[in-house]
């Protein structure tokens, strides 16, 4: 006799934890199945033909309200099928309530939400705790339930919140059906053992209900696979086409320990604004390697933006379109990449490939939100901006080692050309950077602070409700530099001062026309490192201070990892970026650092740092020749620390409180190698303009730059307006030094 696995049905309710609650199913209930469907594909009549397939069904967490039909969908119907369709049911925070609201329980708001806190969670030890001592336990809630006395539900666990909510349902089960529902995270890194441990005693109980009913399940067949596609994990496959052979990259290693990144920098074009120059830059730790594009005339330049069907290939004055078709935009880049597919030395991160910035807009498009109805489609920055690099010079802040590298064949000439002018500029004393003047001053336009204080406001009142756990509200601050002329600074001057004042690991100097872009971000998004056994690692950064006498390590610790606001906002991240990661890799996803108090050049921050790995198998949809890293990219943008929590809901509540589009800020800057290795990071403490003359005209003898900075911060429960106003102009400050501008008020 064949034993059949557990299939379950898990009803997602748009919920950026979704994945971290599949994986702990797949690890509470071995060789379970689990197929995943939005709570608004099937309507409860679609749906009832179907639930004999099942084991289980698992209501997912979600933002917004039970009593809300766009927010909970079919759930609200699920808990009262007749008892010829009833099979046993788990809920999750939102599926409690839900469960409470439809058999008589009152809904009520929190006074004081828990959103990325622990609670004690106290119980029966039976039943579902069976087993189980007190335990602490994520919560991420603004409403809850009270059961009525006499009603059908059973309360089994609850919180005592004290003076703040006083005691707080935790847990129920149904007196007659087999249903239970918890209100905490039983998913969140920072639950204990004995909280996810219900899971497993939710199985043990569905399947004695089970047997008990005499319930049989369904074998799965040909129609029900049409109707749930791929069990979870299920990766698109990019269909590229076979891999050539791979070329070898042409590689020179010198030890050039005194020369500098600016130096080989302006070696290749930084200081020419008419021509494309990509440069990133690890101008402090814990920073290492330093890219400097040696671009040609003729480098290919791949631009996208939302709104289009194709892609934009420019090579010096020749421009043409690819019209994308049936693909994606990122399907379009997989394919180009692999055939372009190349081997260097294994210590060197990057071997050539692409360079540049992919916009908040295109994550935005990503979850399927509409962008915004006054987006400019005029003098837009594209979503896409890429240079296909061919020859780079890799510095290496640690050995002193210098990489000269050529994709191109029969290079070997330009190599030891270039070797011989490294050599000479690195004998020379490197020019020390001077302050300059920016004349004529900058016109600073701040973002109106009685609006941005009342959408703080506003914001909390979503996080009230429901809505969401934490939204990254965001402004942008304008710098208009009239009457420029050949006199005015030029961007490679302002990046050399941004890079003097607030050096970080993450600085670029990216121009890419119509954009040029300036960045001192400190915070890596995404990595990935070369195939196979692909390792893809998050570093998110929640909690700042900036160094200053007496903020000691010390000091530092107490005011950021002691900071329940703090914690509770790096944890929202920890636990979406896990989402993310669990949807492409599946279950190998590990928290390798949480909440640690990191040193940099000029601040102490809040780092975490997660890691997935994908289990590498020949059925797979994806292949694992090199797309895991990249689809993880295309999966998780918008970076959730540039969002909230949960990313959908948060970003569309987050369009209703902007004003304007976010472009490049909020987006991502870096590589993917044609070795297969990436390296992301956020696009923070940045500035970029748009050129509003091509590249080949001759520049006017008088004009006006006008550059963006974006700012904000997380706004949770716990803010405080001016605080967060505060916290925003502060940060807006690291940038607006490098255009002389006075203090941000």
């Amino acid at each position: 006799m064949t034993v059949q696995q557990p299939r379950l049905l898990f009803i997602d309710s748009y919920d950026s934890f979704t994945f971290n609650l599949a994986s702990t199913c797949r690890l509470s209930i071995p060789g379970c199945i689990i197929y995943i469907i939005k709570n608004d594909d099937f309507t409860i009549q679609q749906l009832l033909p179907y639930l004999p397939y099942f084991s289980a069904i698992i209501v997912g967490p979600g933002p917004g309200s039970p009593d809300n039909p766009h927010d909970i969908g079919v759930v609200k119907d699920i808990w009262k099928v007749e008892n010829a369709h009833l099979l046993p049911i788990f809920g999750v925070c939102l599926g409690l309530q839900s469960l409470g609201v439809e058999f008589g329980a009152r809904l009520q708001r929190l006074r004081v939400v828990k959103h990325g806190q622990v609670s004690t969670i106290h119980h029966s030890s039976t039943g579902l705790f069976e087993g189980c001592g007190p335990f602490g336990a994520v919560r991420y809630h603004s409403l809850h339930v009270t059961l009525a006395s006499d009603g059908e539900l059973e309360e089994l666990a609850w919180a005592n919140d004290g003076e703040d909510n006083g005691r707080v349902v935790m847990a129920v089960r149904h007196r007659t059906r087999p249903f239970w529902a918890v209100q905490y995270h039983p998913e969140s890194v920072c639950t204990e053992q004995d909280g996810a441990e219900v899971i497993e005693n939710f199985w043990r109980l569905a399947q004695k209900w089970t047997k008990e009913k005499e319930r049989t399940i369904r074998p799965w067949d040909a129609f029900s696979k049409h109707i749930f596609g791929n069990p979870w994990p299920a990766i698109a496959p990019h269909s590229p086409p076979p891999s050539p052979s791979l070329r070898s990259v042409i590689t020179a290693v010198v030890d050039l320990p005194n020369l500098s990144v600016t130096t080989v920098a302006e070696m290749f074009g930084a200081t020419d604004d008419k021509s494309l120059f990509v440069m990133l830059d690890s101008a402090a730790k814990p920073g290492r390697f330093s890219i400097v594009a040696a671009l040609l005339p003729t480098s290919l330049q791949i631009t996208y933006n939302v709104q289009d069907t194709f892609v934009t290939l420019k090579r010096g004055e020749s421009l043409a379109r690819e019209e994308l078709g049936t693909r994606d935009v990122w399907s379009w880049l997989a394919t180009f990449m692999r055939a372009h597919k190349a081997k260097g030395i294994p210590d060197v991160p990057f071997w050539g490939g692409l360079v540049g910035q992919l916009s908040y807009e295109l994550g935005v498009q990503s979850l399927r939100v509409a962008q915004k109805a006054d987006a400019k489609l005029q003098e837009r920055y594209p979503d896409i901006n890429l240079v296909f690099v061919e020859r780079s010079v890799i510095l290496d802040s640690i050995t002193g080692k210098v990489y000269i590298q050529s994709l191109l064949p029969d290079d070997d000439p330009w190599i030891s050309q270039t070797v011989t002018q490294l050599r000479v500029s690195s004998s020379h004393s490197p020019i020390l950077e001077t302050s300059f003047k920016s004349t004529p001053p900058p016109i600073i336009t701040l973002p109106n602070k009685p609006l941005y204080i009342a959408r703080i406001e506003q914001a909390k009142d979503r996080l009230f409700a429901g809505d969401s756990y934490e939204l990254c509200l965001t402004a942008n601050t304008h710098v208009s530099i009239p009457n420029c002329s050949s006199a005015t600074p030029t961007s490679w001057d302002r990046y050399k001062m941004l890079r003097r004042k607030n050096p970080a690991p993450h600085s670029a100097f990216l121009r890419l026309h119509p954009s040029t872009f300036l960045s001192s971000s400190p915070e890596r998004f995404l990595s990935y490192s070369r195939p196979p056994h692909s390792i893809c690692q998050l570093r998110p950064i929640k909690g700042t201070i900036r160094k200053a006498p007496g903020i000691t390590r010390a000091v530092a610790e107490e005011l950021l990892a002691g900071s329940t606001k703090e914690v509770a906002e790096n944890l929202m991240i920890v636990d979406l970026i896990r989402h993310d990661l669990h949807g492409v890799v599946g279950e190998d996803v590990q928290v390798k650092q949480f909440c640690a108090v990191e040193e940099y050049e000029t601040v102490w921050q809040l780092v975490s740092v997660i890691e997935g790995k994908f289990k590498e198998n020949p059925s797979a949809a994806c292949d694992s020749d090199g797309e895991v890293g990249w689809e993880v990219l295309r999966r998780s943008l918008p970076p959730g620390s540039m969002t909230g929590a949960p990313k959908k809901r948060s970003v569309e509540i987050l369009q209703t409180l902007e004003d304007e589009e976010r472009n490049l800020y909020s987006g991502v800057f870096g590589y993917w190698c044609v070795g297969g290795g990436g390296d992301w990071s956020v696009t923070i403490r940045s500035c970029f303009k748009y050129s509003r003359h091509a590249a080949n005209e001759s520049t006017p003898a008088c004009w006006t730059e006008e550059w963006t900075v974006g700012a904000g911060g997380a706004i949770t429960a716990l803010s405080d307006a001016d605080a967060e106003w505060d916290e925003m102009t502060v940060k807006l400050q690291s940038v607006l030094n490098s255009f002389g501008a006075p203090t941000a008020q």
